[in-house]
């Protein structure tokens, strides 16, 4: 049975956590779902924003204790925590914006997904924090690299060392979420913030979101890559350069196409 589901509404794509009896805790096997769900959502070009969210009463525990605990020390580092940086980074660097819809409390690892979002709204009976070190162990997908880009220093410094916690208004003064709803209402707000991006340019949303994460260190070089790459792509010079390459001549750049 899939613990990570993907749904089609309009633009809109649903990304839901589906291990409620788990408390949406991640194994590995629903990481390596997340990933492929990223994969299908990121080129599918019918979908221009993606809502998450976690099935059931919690956002989601974070990593199932379960699963990493049985891990010897060199497999944690070298596949525990790296396997879920390249999906928590894909999830992050998604060309489309994500709106994520904690439901449910947010958690270590689930606070660390949420993370990843572009806008996060909470739910008022919600707890966020990240309990980590209370395990002896640490934030290991990013809890203090993205989160502390994203939320500030200080505020992860009072989760992840000192334990504080935050409901849904403290975490909005913290600056953790941007807007608070009733229980149950946080779907419905999701979609309508969507349907307020998707009046908005598609190209030109998705070309801000990717400057936006290059300029808070996200994904820099990809992101230079990517925008030189597609302006080269649509260059007179690539189609000349590919013709004299199938016509085995020398290219002959800077002549015509307004050059």
């Amino acid at each position: 049975m899939s613990q990570v589901t993907v749904s089609v509404e309009g633009a809109i794509g649903h990304l839901r956590l589906s291990r409620p009896e788990k408390l949406n805790a991640m194994d590995t096997a629903m990481v390596e779902e997340l990933s492929s769900c990223c994969r299908q959502i990121e080129h599918r070009e019918d979908i221009h924003v993606v809502i998450l969210s976690g099935e059931g009463k919690v956002f989601s525990a974070g990593g199932d204790i379960d699963a990493w605990s049985k891990e010897n020390a060199v497999r944690f580092g070298r596949h525990w925590v790296r396997d879920g940086h390249t999906i928590f980074d894909a999830i992050a660097r998604l060309r489309q914006p994500v709106i994520a819809v904690l439901d449910g409390h947010a958690l270590g690892g689930g606070l660390e997904l949420a993370a990843c979002a572009d806008y996060r709204i909470a739910e008022t009976q919600i707890q966020i924090g990240q309990p980590e070190t209370g395990l002896g162990i640490i934030p290991g997908w990013s809890g203090t690299q993205r989160a502390v880009r994203r939320f500030g220093a200080q505020v992860v410094r009072r989760m992840a060392v000192f334990g504080e916690t935050y409901g849904a208004e403290q975490a909005l003064a913290a600056g953790l979420v941007d807007k608070v709803v009733e229980t149950g209402l946080g779907l419905q707000a999701a979609r309508e913030i969507a349907a307020v991006v998707l009046q908005r340019g598609p190209r030109a949303t998705e070309l801000v979101k990717m400057m936006i994460n290059a300029a808070e260190g996200e994904e820099r070089e990809r992101v230079i890559d990517a925008l030189a790459g597609t302006v080269a792509a649509q260059s007179p010079e690539l189609r000349e350069g590919l013709a004299a390459f199938r016509d085995k001549r020398t290219p002959e750049f800077g002549k015509g196409d307004g050059q």
